[in-house]
């Protein structure tokens, strides 16, 4: 493959566009790999098609290597197998929902476990047929509220979704855990630093899932580690460690206070400390207890519910934590106070809450014996010594505080929680029964009965991790592309008016000739210095200069991560490219 810069369909831009906000929005942009095309949606330029391409060949490789099979579903849907998996409400604005000339409901497709079962429920009857593993690598849509950071949080992206159907448990963990394997290969070969660690598994539902997050700093999921152990975990999955319960009777009575002017647990503990309240000094926001009004909408509810939630004073509620608990109920913070006067706002306690009929949920620290500084549910009036067990009993708890760097590990005795940032290129569940239960999959087993199959899902972001690469490999001037995914291997500048662009296509011809893939900057109307700087920003992994020595049958070869350059001989040089990228395509299988 030649390419030629004087004809192909590229822009670079010398300044960075307005609406990009992480690195690799602003430099895909820059280098002519995308265009936005709407809110949340790109065009994809040839060099950009290239690199999605390649990404996509080596997930296809590695899938069709583990026995899956590749299908093509369509992305318009019928609305009616999604009604009947309870999907269509689950997913709620979501989805991009629209009906046809006569009236028939249909969405643009988040994602295809129903078309999945279904089609085995069609093709498939007996347990011969089994395992099977089905794959695509399709167009998918999602209604966000707020697209943001380019290919990260877009309406239409493309993604690869396996659906795997086994006879047993055994089966699935079996299909599990190659994904697994398969997933690690993939993301190895791209040049990703990626973490697994355990996830909620929201829509999908399901007894287990795990995300494989590549770390960034611009990342919109938040994972921890552990200092001493191999844990590691979305924050929405992290367990807090339970203290000890106690016995309610054995603390002392509760106590009211006047404590004016207290509505924040900064000013609470202040005051506390001065007056010594319930015959105590040394409060600290951990012996407070906070409680914070949630709204929460079941989806197709009419109304939100009221959830009050109780956590530690020094810590926040974290309410994508709470979503993921709650899912798929849509949560926010209650505004509305004019609307339930029984609330006293900032003064709110748990004594009242069951009377007025309130759920009132509670993090694990707030175990039953445990004695709290609350809020007394009147203007200016704390309350010290309110027991849990004793003066209120939760509905239950939830996992709603947010994770801090330095909490103890929920896995082992001695570890403490890091916290990094990271950007979900895939994720694997394993689902069970839940599809192939809501459209009665059974199939003839060995012994002569029906067996419904269980199944496991598993996604990667195709288009994301073009993103997701570009964040962990760039630099001050650019793109700086791993072997396995840039568009090209060599990228040919030609620097000089005179026979050097003759030298150059000659040389670009005999290399593509030869298998690799060329880029040659042959534009007449811009100077050297510009061609050097749109090299660096199109991040090929090594460019050629054609340049002042050719007459003396020189060329210089610069690597682009790293900054090394070398002069080398014209003669010779094919057979040396060659044999590197041929080198670089082996280590990547």
């Amino acid at each position: 493959m030649l390419l030629r810069m004087s004809t192909l369909l590229l822009r670079t831009l010398r300044e960075d566009p307005a609406d990009a906000e992480v690195p690799s929005h602003r430099l895909l942009l820059r280098a002519g790999y995308i265009r936005r095309a709407a809110p949340g949606g790109y065009t994809w330029l040839p060099l950009g098609k290239l690199v999605l391409d390649r990404i996509t060949e080596v997930v296809r490789g590695e899938l069709l290597a583990i026995g899956d099979q590749e299908v093509h579903f369509p992305a318009l849907l019928p609305a009616d197998p999604y009604r009947t998996s309870g999907r269509w409400t689950e997913y709620g604005d979501d989805i991009f929902t629209l009906a046809d000339r006569r009236g028939a409901e249909h969405l643009l497709a988040p994602t295809h476990e129903e078309m999945a079962a279904l089609l085995v429920k069609d093709l498939f009857s007996s347990y011969r047929d089994f395992p099977v593993t089905l794959f695509q690598v399709q167009t998918k849509f999602r209604d966000e509220a707020r697209p943001r950071a380019g290919l990260l949080r877009g309406r239409e992206f493309l993604m690869k979704d396996a659906y795997s159907f086994d006879l047993d448990e055994a089966g699935l963990r079996e299909a599990y855990g190659r994904h697994r394997a398969a997933y690690q290969r993939i993301f190895d070969r791209l040049g990703l630093d990626y973490t697994v660690v355990r996830a909620m598994s929201g829509a999908m539902g399901g007894s287990a899932s795990e995300e494989f997050l590549a770390a960034t700093p611009v990342g919109e999921d938040t994972f921890v580690g552990c200092t001493s152990c191999d844990f590691a975990a979305n924050t929405e999955a992290v367990a807090t460690r339970v203290p000890s319960a106690g016995d309610p009777s054995a603390q002392p009575a509760v106590e009211v206070h006047d404590t004016p002017e207290t509505p924040t647990i900064a000013s609470l503990v202040e005051l506390a400390n001065a007056r010594r309240l319930g015959g105590r000094d040394g409060w600290t926001a951990a012996d407070t207890l906070k409680n914070v009004v949630l709204s929460v909408r079941q989806p197709g509810a009419d109304r939100a519910e009221l959830l009050v939630v109780g956590l530690p004073g020094d810590r926040e509620v974290d309410l994508k934590r709470v979503g993921a608990a709650l899912h798929p109920a849509q949560v926010s913070v209650f505004e509305e106070w004019t609307e339930h006067p029984e609330l006293v706002r900032g003064y709110i306690g748990p004594q009242l809450l069951d009377k007025l009929g309130i759920r009132y949920l509670v993090d694990p620290r707030v175990v039953t014996g445990a004695a709290w500084l609350t809020g007394a549910n009147e203007p200016g009036r704390h309350a010290t010594d309110v027991v849990c067990g004793r003066d209120f009993t939760p509905d239950g708890t939830i996992e709603a505080a947010d994770v801090r760097a330095g909490d103890p590990c929920p896995e082992c005795e001695v570890g403490e929680l890091t916290i990094r940032r990271g950007i979900e290129v895939g994720h694997i569940f394993q689902l069970g029964r839940r599809f192939t239960d809501a459209f009665a999959v059974d199939v003839l087993g060995p012994a002569g009965k029906p067996v419904r199959p269980t199944m496991g899902c598993y996604g990667i972001g195709v288009s994301r991790a073009v993103a997701a690469i570009a964040e962990q490999h760039h630099d001050d001037r650019g793109l700086v592309w791993p072997a396995a995914v840039a568009p090209c291997d060599v990228h040919l500048v030609v620097a000089g008016k005179g026979p050097q662009l003759d030298a150059a296509l000659e040389l670009g011809g005999r290399l593509a000739a030869a298998g690799l893939r060329v880029l040659v900057d042959d534009r007449t109307h811009v100077s050297a210095g510009v061609k050097f700087t749109d090299a660096e920003l199109i991040g090929i992994p090594r460019a050629v200069v054609v340049g002042r020595r050719l007459a003396e049958g020189y060329v210089e070869l610069r690597e682009r991560a790293g900054d090394g350059r070398t002069e080398l001989p014209l003669d010779g040089l094919v057979d040396r490219l060659v044999h590197e990228v041929r080198q670089e395509r082996a280590s990547l299988v």
